[in-house]
């Protein structure tokens, strides 16, 4: 007699009961993916590992080898319990997290941080000072991306003294991670995150375009707070990123509204959609039914009617177990996915192990490896795709122009999956290039950080 599922690969995960490692199969039931965990106290546990399986099974083309690190941990338990970075992690950090307070104006439900107004001012600037630049060497002195976050970082007294610290040590790109509040009721600080650009985003928290999406995530009405706030961004040309936490029947009939509101936003680079993941203040009660990268992926073809379809949605080289990605570019007035055009699969040699993936930088790395490795047909082809989707002389236009023309007409789709106890599987953790910076200088995968190590600190 045949097992119901197909074996498609094995793991270690932890148990959704007590949060133990333990051995795990990745199976393929019908459709979709799930993790069959044994603990050898509490048995056996399924959970949902990908909504859509096809997508699990495909997305190893895209895979590269992850960047070397400087390891600050050394391995005695193992995964996720030694994290620092360790020895065993195989990525970079592609986005450096700062988290300047655990101060909040709001009580979301969902929060992974816990985060509410019980909590002190923030940390001393000082030690954010001390943050960024151990950041920075670890990258060698060229790191990516910083985010600032909270709690809610614009609740810290000295905001503006932190951004203004986090611009002078020349960051590649700037985010700061963000609910809008103050944004929505403070015009003068809108136009202050003004003087960042370029280089600079806002990571605005958008859960949907009604109220109730709101008032069951964030315990809130905030919707006309959420417009104020980009009202106030706009006016001010900043940059911003739409972020949405998805949660099965309460906003992800809604993920289409999002993408074409985001379209139709001025200086709206894009949206990011997170599955909820089940740490922090959030109830574990539906996660046998949760919402998935692959789920998201095949709603946004499915509620924006084609526009972007599933297969225009890759997975990101730097960590295709947990982030998918999609450009457009603006052709009158319309968007054109740039995964139509361009081959990313063909070139995973010439792109870097980043989340700020940028078309010049595809270029400049052909040119390269052309000249370097013999790879001049790659090159020339790779030119002639990009030049369909790209202004001409793109290329040989100042940075400033180039951001401009970056903030005002492309617009970008990630889905960035977390790791809870449930989902958990060792290979994608270790891969893991979201690292949460403590303040004693420690670079922590930001799923391990709310899974563990945050109640530790």
């Amino acid at each position: 007699m045949l097992r119901d599922y197909l074996f498609h690969d094995f793991t270690r995960s932890l148990c959704s009961t007590c949060g133990e490692p333990c051995d795990a199969k990745i199976i393929i039931k019908g459709d979709s993916a799930f993790l069959l965990k044994r603990c050898l106290e509490h048995g056996e546990h399924v959970e949902v590992f990908e909504e859509d399986a096809s997508y699990l099974l495909a997305r190893d083309r895209y895979d590269k080898p992850g960047s070397t690190i400087r390891p600050d941990a050394t391995v005695t338990r193992g995964c996720p319990f030694d994290c620092g970075l360790c020895p065993d992690h195989e990525q970079h950090t592609c986005i450096g997290i700062i988290e300047v307070t655990q101060h909040c104006d709001l009580g979301c439900p969902v929060c992974y941080a816990s985060a509410d107004g019980s909590h002190a001012e923030g940390l001393e600037l000082e030690r954010i000072d001390a943050m960024m630049q151990f950041y920075k060497e670890r990258e060698g002195g060229h790191p990516e991306i910083l985010q600032l976050s909270g709690g809610e970082p614009t609740s810290h007294p000295r905001i503006e003294e932190i951004l203004t610290l986090a611009k002078k040590k020349r960051f590649k790109y700037l985010m700061l991670n963000t609910n809008g509040l103050r944004i929505a009721r403070d015009p003068a600080f809108a136009e202050f995150l003004g003087t960042l650009t370029p280089g600079f985003e806002v990571y605005l928290q958008f859960d949907g375009t009604t109220d109730s999406a709101y008032t069951k995530l964030r315990g809130a009405k905030l919707l006309e707070t959420k417009m104020a706030a980009i009202e106030n961004l706009t006016r001010a040309r900043v940059p911003i990123t739409l972020v949405a936490t998805i949660a099965r029947g309460v906003n992800d009939r809604q993920i289409g509204d999002i993408v074409r509101f985001g379209i139709q936003t001025d200086f709206v680079r894009g949206v990011n959609f997170q599955p909820v993941a089940y740490f922090g203040r959030g109830s574990s009660a539906d996660v046998k039914n949760r919402v998935t990268l692959s789920g998201i992926r095949r709603e946004i073809e499915r509620q924006t009617d084609g526009v972007f379809r599933a297969e225009d949605i890759v997975p990101l080289p730097c960590d295709i177990d947990r982030v998918a990605v999609t450009y457009a570019v603006k052709a009158g007035d319309q968007y054109v996915p740039v995964m139509r055009k361009v081959n990313i699969g063909g070139y995973l040699e010439l792109i870097d192990n980043t989340m700020d993936f940028r078309a010049e930088d595809l270029v400049k790395n052909a040119v390269k490896g052309a000249l370097t490795k013999g790879m001049a047909c790659d090159c020339l082809r790779l030119k002639d795709e990009i030049a369909e989707v790209l202004p001409q002389g793109y290329l040989t236009w100042s940075p400033k122009k180039r951001a401009e023309y970056i903030d005002t007409n492309t617009f970008r789709i990630t889905i960035s999956s977390f790791i809870d106890r449930y989902n958990f599987d060792a290979k994608s953790m270790r891969k893991e290039c979201v690292h949460v910076i403590t303040p004693d200088l420690k670079r922590i995968p930001f799923s391990a950080y709310n899974m563990v190590h945050r109640s530790r600190d």
